[in-house]
């Protein structure tokens, strides 16, 4: 992050989730050591809703890690790309609990079918200069209003759950039939992202029938993809896999 001046000081996950007490454990370590002038000031936690294993945090999770943040005067940011898909599901964790937690998030809105952009939201309002502080970072649009329109639309009758509903109903039905098949999955998301664990030459095979993401070796013959559905995702489509499968 060279062009804004920052570090990313990275802290231990399970299941791709930052825990409040490695959080407080990471702070307290800072603040107690007497060279803290000559290091990199930790200004902001970064987390991910739904995180990239597709797992969530629950609302005492979220509440614990703001909890932690307001005690060393920090911000707690909330990475929203998927969030829609967060908010869809039978979770405990509402948009305006995160608006009560954090001190900025984003909705995403490329993954739950918007044409373009997120919106950034600031629960207890923006920085000072906020539109000076885009220009600088030439990401201020001539006509960024038009973007709005998108969420405007997202965000009437509900529409921004009803669809993302649909990844869920998809995605649920794909791992049901993974299970009956006898595949094993690498992580238990409730959200979209489906974890695989398959043997090598099996991969090799499907991948000339299927689209799918490499994520990581499992060992030295297995490795594990990611299958992910959407907004827009058929059911029809989810049966011609599990019939690939």
């Amino acid at each position: 992050m060279k062009n804004t001046g920052h570090k990313v000081l990275a802290l231990p996950q399970k299941d791709g989730k930052l825990s409040a007490e490695d959080l407080k454990k990471f702070l307290e370590t800072f603040h107690g050591d007497e060279n803290r002038e000559h290091m990199v000031f930790p200004g902001m936690a970064y987390i991910s809703h739904p995180t990239e294993y597709g797992t969530l945090y629950t609302k005492a999770e979220l509440e614990a890690i703001s909890t932690v943040c307001r005690e060393y005067e920090i911000l707690l940011f909330l990475d929203g790309a998927r969030l829609g898909y967060g908010l869809a599901g039978d979770f405990d964790v509402t948009l305006e609990d995160i608006a009560r937690l954090t001190d900025v998030f984003y909705i995403g809105g490329t993954k739950a079918g918007a044409l373009c952009g997120e919106a950034v939201v600031f629960p207890q309002g923006a920085p000072k200069h906020f539109m000076t502080m885009i220009k600088q970072q030439g990401a201020l649009l001539a006509k960024g209003r038009l973007l709005g329109i998108q969420f405007d639309v997202l965000f009437t009758d509900e529409l921004y759950k009803k669809i993302s509903k649909n990844a869920i109903q998809t995605a649920n039905r794909l791992k049901e039939a993974l299970r009956e098949k006898g595949y094993k999955l690498f992580i238990d998301s409730p959200t979209n992202q489906i974890f695989v664990i398959l043997e090598n030459g099996q991969m090799e095979r499907l991948s000339r029938l299927a689209v799918f993401s490499f994520w990581e070796k499992y060992d030295d013959t297995h490795t594990v993809v990611r299958f992910v559905t959407s907004w827009a995702t058929r059911m029809e489509e989810v049966e011609e896999l599990i019939s690939i499968l």
